[in-house]
């Protein structure tokens, strides 16, 4: 048995737990497993090791199993060496039992000599011995460091993707820590995340060691850790802005439809409330604009329309294709979800949208795909409209 500083060892696990918040027990099986692959390479051991500590003093042992083994199979074994097995059927009598098989002290104990041990064990049965060398402390603390690091280093990961798991599509704050020439990197507490240059609202300035509002696209790991992939640029930045800025929002007073985004030109986000006497629209905006202003402010200067949701779908695309008005809306398949709006040459270029953006953003909101007309052009179509 191997005595160790009982106070440093478990003050070192109680360290590990409370600084990565890994569980202690995983920590004690990672020593364990390492102490084993130690005792293996430098005993030349075959597999029959365990390695235990205990939990309360620290102790280190080291205990080798033996299996009670016929030994007569040995000679049965080879009375059938010869055989080519492969050329056998299933309808050949050479007995099933037969397996390769050599017995060895290290690894087997006969019948006879482990009922001398155990009088009422059986075969198939196992009998352990201590066999902690009395260097094994100092062989085993060298060769076991990398292992348990290693482990210590997945556990830690797991504790981490544990934590973010179900953050996946939430907004989180976090520090600029560093950058380089694709990314950012965002310090969120135990972890770091990965905010792609690609991925920040077109025109804006990070600067190093400010707070910043990130969108969580992504949790995943690979061999050097776990990967927490931020956004900006995501629409569900935006929604998630709408959340943390409008109380009904987060109260469900007011529910939000939809999104849809050009990150840094325009966004469009359908809102609506069940009760009849909540101006969405209105409680979006907040008194003097001062709600919107802020989500604005967040957005580096993006314009923001706030569109009322309802369940008529003409009139929902009307209200999405703002800030056009004097709209003729008609759905020209609802299972296929495709309308045609018909405008007037004064609106044209409003519900177009420069280089068509507001009616690429309003078919995105209400999952249409809208047709916009002049008038001129309807009625070139066969329809009428009465101005």
């Amino acid at each position: 048995m191997i005595k160790m500083n009982t106070k440093e060892f478990k003050k070192a696990v109680d360290l590990l737990y409370e600084e990565k918040g890994i569980d202690k027990e995983t920590i004690y099986e990672a020593m364990e497993a390492a102490l084993t692959a130690a005792y293996k390479k430098n005993y030349n051991s075959l597999s029959n090791v365990r390695v235990e500590i205990n939990r309360e003093t620290g102790d280190i042992k080291v205990f080798s199993f033996k299996t009670v083994v016929d030994r007569a199979l040995e000679e049965k074994y080879k009375k059938f060496s010869d055989i080519d097995f492969s050329t056998i059927s299933d309808d050949d009598d050479t007995d099933e039992e037969v397996l390769p098989f050599v017995f060895d002290e290290r690894i087997h104990l006969t019948l006879e000599d482990a009922r001398k041990i155990v009088p009422d064990i059986e075969l198939g049965d196992t009998i352990e011995e201590e066999v902690t060398p009395k260097d094994f402390g100092r062989v085993a603390a060298a060769t076991a460091k990398q292992v348990v690091v290693q482990k210590i280093r997945e556990a830690e990961k797991n504790v981490i993707i544990g934590e973010f798991a179900d953050k996946e599509g939430e907004m989180v704050v976090g520090l600029v820590a560093m950058e380089d020439v694709r990314n950012y990197y965002i310090d969120l507490g135990k972890t770091q995340g990965i905010l792609p240059k690609s991925e920040i609202i077109p025109g804006e300035t990070i600067k190093m060691g400010s707070s910043i509002k990130v969108y969580i696209t992504k949790v995943d790991s690979n061999n050097k850790g776990p990967i927490i992939l931020l956004s900006r640029k995501h629409y569900g930045f935006v929604k998630r802005l709408f959340e943390l800025e409008i109380p009904e929002i987060n109260d469900g007073i007011i529910l939000v439809y939809s999104v849809a985004r050009e990150a840094g030109v325009r966004t469009k986000i359908a809102v609506y409330s069940e009760n009849e006497r909540v101006d969405a629209v209105g409680s979006c905006i907040g008194e003097r604009g001062s709600r919107i202003n802020h989500i604005i402010e967040e957005l580096n200067g993006e314009k923001v329309d706030i569109v009322e949701y309802t369940k008529d779908s003409a009139k929902f695309i009307e209200n999405a294709l703002s800030p056009a008005h004097d709209l003729h809306v008609f759905i020209t398949d609802e299972d296929k979800k495709e309308a045609m709006v018909i405008v007037n040459d004064e609106n044209l270029s409003l519900a177009i949208g420069r280089k068509g953006l507001n009616v690429r953003l309003a078919s995105r909101l209400t999952h249409y795909k809208i047709d916009v007309k002049t008038i001129e052009e309807a009625r070139e179509s066969g329809i009428n409209i009465v101005e």
